[in-house]
């Protein structure tokens, strides 16, 4: 397929024109104005081009990511068609609910007259993707910003050029650039998008980098989605099922090599049940990817580390916690060229080894003996906030409130990862973690503007409270507040 000119890249630099990037922008302002009356028929039909093109395009998926980074074929159909396949279901299926406009009570103020909610597309959005899960995450937000009825430009990871290649052949041959655009780079390329005034920014990353888009954002007051990541704890407990924590853990952990944002970074555990939770942790592994070094360095079901960049970044973390006295339970295998790195459990490391500061974003996995969890608690909430908190224990009320003393973007109970996948619940991290919310009708919200719409009744009540200020007029008035202290009727 040959790709439109203005979606190739300078060979020399590897940067889209910035040229092309304004024109593409400027041109989308039309088609963003003429979308706001969009029906939903016409956005669900653009939803259906979507699917059908992505899918049609399934094979040349799989061979992109194998050539970027070794992702198994399985993991590419549970990680990135998956959730993009889900959204845009859940999306036609509830679009004309989420977009219809919704009436609300007047209040005491607003008596006798009548009053709703409009949703409309914020306008001309921008999505910037990672390169952990370069499909879903790319075009999950897209089919949120699609359904809201925006026009979008669409910026993925330069880490993952063979999958970045085939979704810009899939947005070409279905959208016009007025309409959706995909234009490749790296940092150069982000900083001309992000000098554009967009009406809304997506972003999922770094929280380092998210400072920057949101400094960006604020010179246009443009709004923002910021999916950011931090350090995802676990915590279990003496009572947990130890076997389902393993099998759960690990699959989160160690998944896409350990690249996920709401991967599992560090484990609080018991000190009565550490030794069983490890051992259960090794036959996992040995179940799933091979007993010895050898067998895992062979398993076609684990993904490599994205680049050797990264990968000397985790093994450098892994050296400096042995060289401050940490100790390999398993694992420890690192081979640059190859961007391996073998599932690794650590145990005694010290709270000042960088691996306890930094995200890992890979296949390491620290694990913390405890004796009292309310030291756990205060370890957690002496960090910065994390998208994730994972706790695996049987009493209900400890877990209760475990939940009331933390703070985190998102919870799971005896399990991991999959709140994510869950499209009726909102997926977003606090503060360090994140701004604002993604998935199902959270994702159509973070793309639109809720507009209030009042309109007057036959009686207009608001009279008594324009001047002049009579006697009769300030007792109406001095009435009104004084009811104000009243129960509420609505």
């Amino acid at each position: 397929m040959n790709r439109p000119m203005m979606h190739l890249v300078d060979p020399q630099t590897g940067e889209s024109n910035p040229a092309d990037i304004r024109r593409v922008f400027d041109s989308q302002e039309a088609t963003a104005i003429a979308w706001r009356e969009s029906t939903i028929a016409e956005r669900i039909a653009r939803l259906k081009k979507l699917r059908e093109a992505m899918m049609a395009r399934r094979e040349d998926f799989y061979a992109a990511f194998q050539k970027d980074y070794r992702k198994p074929s399985a993991e590419v159909e549970a990680t990135e068609f998956m959730p993009v396949l889900d959204e845009i279901r859940h999306a036609i299926g509830s679009l004309k609910k989420w977009a219809s406009p919704k009436r609300v009570w007047p209040t005491m103020a607003t008596a006798f007259t009548q009053s709703w909610i409009e949703v409309q597309p914020r306008g001309r959005v921008l999505i910037v993707a990672p390169w952990n899960f370069p499909l879903n995450l790319c075009f999950g937000p897209l089919v949120s910003a699609l359904a809201a009825g925006n026009t979008v430009i669409l910026k993925p990871s330069e880490m993952t050029p063979a999958v970045s290649t085939v979704m810009a052949e899939v947005i070409a041959s279905i959208f016009a650039p007025n309409e959706v655009a995909l234009f490749e780079g790296a940092l150069p390329t982000s900083q001309v998008l992000l000098d554009l005034p967009f009406d809304h920014i997506f972003f999922t990353g770094s929280p380092a980098v998210g400072k920057v888009v949101m400094a960006a954002a604020a010179k246009h007051l443009t709004s923002v989605t910021l999916e950011l990541g931090g350090k995802s704890p676990v915590i279990v407990d003496e009572t947990a099922d130890l076997k389902l924590a393993a099998e759960t853990l690990m699959w989160g952990k160690l998944a896409n090599c350990g690249q996920i944002c709401v991967a599992p970074d560090h484990v609080f555990v018991h000190e009565s049940v550490k030794d069983r939770f490890v051992q259960a942790c090794r036959a996992v592994i040995a179940e799933r990817y091979g007993a010895t070094p050898e067998a895992q360095r062979s398993s076609p079901h684990f993904a490599r580390i994205i680049n050797q960049r990264h990968t000397q970044r985790i093994a450098g973390l892994l050296s400096d916690a042995q060289t401050r006295g940490a100790k390999v339970l398993l694992g420890g295998d690192v081979d640059l060229a190859q961007c391996y790195i073998a599932p690794t459990l650590l145990e005694q490391v010290p709270a000042e080894a960088s691996i306890m500061s930094e995200e890992i974003f890979g296949p390491v996995l620290p694990v913390i003996t405890y004796r009292d969890v309310d030291e756990v608690v205060r370890e957690i909430n002496a960090n910065p906030k994390p998208l994730a908190l994972y706790l695996f224990s049987t009493n209900k009320a400890r877990t209760r409130r475990l939940i009331e003393q933390t703070s985190s973007g998102g919870v799971a109970i005896n399990h991991c990862v999959l709140h994510y996948a869950h499209g009726n619940l909102p997926f977003g991290g606090v503060n360090n973690s994140g701004i604002g919310s993604a998935h199902g009708e959270y994702g159509f919200k973070a793309f639109s503007h809720e507009r209030a719409v009042l309109k007057s009744g036959p009686v207009l009540m608001a009279k008594l409270f324009f001047p002049p200020y009579t006697g009769f007029k300030q007792k109406i008035i001095r009435w009104t507040v004084d009811s104000l202290k009243l129960p509420s009727l609505f």
